[in-house]
């Protein structure tokens, strides 16, 4: 059980201090970046404790083992993603680590927990939706601290996470949800014979996949056969709300249908947003032009940073930190990732950004137009305008609210209708304009297309704002400023290349957004730690 001993203890043990500051006599030992052990025994671990009553929540006052102090192994875990440690490399860590014990709070007697111990401590977190905890406790220091102000300029991306799972194909992919389902299943009524066939088959066999594609397919149709007869077989019996069924069912039906005759055959290929690996069926499959490998299986994550608004010096830490990470589904949206973000601002009470910098994916017409009505500017590059023609709607100069348009040769349209989507409530405005004027119009061959007599423009409601907009991409100015958005790439790399944010360490969204949360912690913790001990010795060098 929990007992709740462990608010007394505020400093770390004296004589680990003096070994690591080397001083009394003591003999000095050389610790790699000692001054970030330091700064999170002070300044984080401290912060940390204050949540001792919340954490002392994950477990039963009166039932189990004595625990382990719960903020000790918060800040465990913390530290483990900012040294980028596995649980067992970091349960050494706390036993054999002087700075770790420094940074914990622990005696030099002190024993460890057994790795297994942070594997559960971050299941308790995750189901008592306190997954974000150590998140929202940096992001309060960092208001507190002044450098986090509601209303900064903040950036935002995303990037792609490889999920912990291996690439199947489809018979893979079946054969293995069929096997989880019998295992499940196992010991209950069943025919004997037929069972212990389909055990030897499925569960005990295995597929040489160096054999021909004729073989493999009649493989593909056989297990999705037997897949078929074990979901009649149990039909609505108590089995069918097994997880592992429910998967199956899932599965099968993403893979296979009925065909003409009545027999089950395999579709064609497989269905935007389906299950790619039994093991973790969240993790999807999605294409990107703009990353180097095209194509992942896993997630996809939102950053948001602060923006300093003026360029900082060489070799000085930077004093921008994360302020929202969002975690989606591969195929998920920026848009949609991006109302997450301010979501999650707003619970931090940091509201929306006054100016927020992004790319090209998270604008549109209906962002900017939003953006406007709030007071808010969102900085990024509008889409391209569609149409085959070489005069696009943009050089027509368009006025919904007066109802007209004028096209590049300077004629006024002759038609202007509002169309509105009864099912999605989306508003378009078709413009035409006179036939006899367009054949006879010197732009004709670059205005009207080869199967029309006239032109006409489709546009959305919000075309005004993306107009707009693009005229302002072509100037100085917008350019520069839009260096600002271009530091994000570099936080990506950082959280990428120092934190590991690219592979995915545990399986399952609720377990990724976990990571990703403690990833933007270290993030956090470590830049603010650089930039107190830049600042402490720039005023040690003046004074």
């Amino acid at each position: 059980m929990f007992s709740g001993n462990y608010a007394g203890k505020s400093r770390p043990d004296s004589r680990i201090q003096d070994l690591v500051n080397g001083i009394d006599g003591m003999p000095k030992i050389i610790l790699e970046r000692k001054e970030f052990f330091v700064f999170f025994a002070n300044e984080v671990y401290p912060r940390l404790n204050e949540e001792l009553s919340t954490l002392s929540c994950l477990y039963s006052p009166d039932r189990g083992r004595p625990a382990e102090n719960p903020v000790r192994l918060l800040a465990a875990c913390l530290l483990q993603f900012c040294e980028r440690l596995p649980d067992r490399q970091a349960a050494e860590a706390c036993q054999f680590d002087l700075r770790w014990k420094l940074a914990l709070h622990m005696n030099l007697e002190d024993a460890t927990f057994h790795p297994t111990l942070l594997t559960k401590f971050r299941n308790r977190l995750l189901e008592h939706s306190l997954e974000r905890l150590a998140f929202d406790i940096c992001i309060g220091m960092l208001i507190e601290k002044g450098w986090i102000r509601r209303g900064n300029s903040q950036r935002l991306d995303s990037t792609h996470v490889h999920g912990l799972l291996a690439v199947m194909n489809r018979l893979e992919c079946v054969r293995t949800a069929l096997k989880k389902a019998l295992v499940a299943l196992e010991g209950t009524p069943y025919p004997p014979g037929y069972w212990n066939t389909m055990w030897g088959e499925y569960v005990l066999g295995k597929v040489d996949f160096k054999s021909n594609v004729e073989t493999l397919k009649k493989k593909t149709l056989e297990v999705g056969m037997a897949v078929a007869e074990v979901l009649e077989f149990f039909g609505n019996s108590p089995q069918m709300e097994l997880p592992e069924m429910k998967l199956l069912g899932q599965i099968f039906q993403e893979n296979y249908e009925l065909d003409e005759t009545g027999s089950w055959s395999q579709k064609p290929k497989s269905l935007p947003g389906s299950i790619q690996n039994p093991h973790d069926p969240e993790a999807q499959w999605c294409t990107k032009s703009t990353t180097r490998d095209k194509s992942w299986i896993g997630y996809k994550v939102q950053v948001c940073e602060t923006v300093s608004e003026t360029a900082r010096p060489r070799n000085e830490p930077t004093s921008n930190f994360i302020t929202a990470v969002v975690t989606q589904t591969a195929t998920g949206s920026d848009e949609a990732g991006m109302e997450k973000v301010f979501v999650q601002l707003e619970e931090n009470d940091l509201g929306r950004p006054d100016r927020l910098y992004v790319d090209g994916a998270y604008v549109s017409g209906e962002k900017l137009a939003e953006a406007e009505q709030d007071g808010r500017e969102l900085r990024g590059p509008a889409p391209p305008p569609g149409g085959r023609q070489e005069l696009t709607s943009d050089h027509f100069q368009v006025d919904i609210e007066g109802r007209k348009a004028i096209c590049p040769a300077g004629h006024a349209s002759t038609n202007f209708s509002r169309l509105a989507e009864e099912a999605t409530g989306n508003v378009t405005y078709r413009i035409e304009w006179n036939q006899k004027l367009c054949q006879i119009c010197t732009c004709a061959e670059k205005c009207v297309g080869k199967n029309q007599n006239h032109r006409s423009l489709l546009v959305r409601e919000f075309h005004m704002h993306l107009q707009k907009r693009r005229n302002e991409m072509g100037t100085k100015e917008f350019k520069e400023e839009m260096h600002r958005r271009n530091g994000i790439e570099g936080t990506q790399s950082e959280l990428v290349r120092g934190y590991g944010m690219r592979k995915a360490r545990y399986r399952g969204l609720a377990h990724l957004r976990m990571q990703n949360f403690f990833i933007g912690t270290a993030c956090n913790v470590k830049r603010l730690a650089r930039r107190m001990v830049w600042e402490q010795k720039k005023d040690a060098k003046i004074s």
